[in-house]
């Protein structure tokens, strides 16, 4: 069995990408939160991602890019946020910058003790990062 098909407890997220950008958003996911890609399976038409499962901080991720012609569109959906639970979030943070994501909430100390911010992916979805404070 394959990497990709092990069962996976809990809820996985699975992201779609809009315009053909599947690849890049693996190629971004990579630089910004050290993922790594344990499966790939492309389309017919040899570019579109039908299938990408992808493990960050411990976690999977899967993607696919968008199939108009079988979904008539999509949008990417409003109120959802992905987390991640990081030992250090500077690094998690300088790290997402550094790869293109933009600041949607900037990172710092909040009332609830943890060191947190949120960013935007290049594709339009929305990551939070948090962690301890550090002593």
């Amino acid at each position: 069995m394959a990497d990709d098909q092990i069962a996976m407890p809990g809820v996985t997220a699975h992201l779609t990408i809009r315009e053909g950008k599947g690849a890049a958003a693996v190629d971004f996911y990579k630089a910004a939160f050290g993922a790594e890609e344990t499966g790939r399976h492309l389309a017919d038409d040899g570019a579109r991602i039908m299938h990408s499962h992808l493990k960050i901080n411990g976690g999977s991720l899967m993607l696919n890019d968008d199939f108009p012609e079988y979904t008539g569109g999509i949008a990417v959906p409003a109120g959802v946020t992905l987390h991640l639970r990081v030992d250090d979030v500077d690094i998690w943070w300088e790290r997402a910058l550094a790869a293109g994501a933009t600041v949607r909430m900037p990172l710092d100390n909040q009332f609830w003790g943890d060191r947190y911010g949120e960013v935007v992916d290049p594709f339009g979805h929305h990551w939070s990062i948090g962690g301890p404070v550090k002593a």
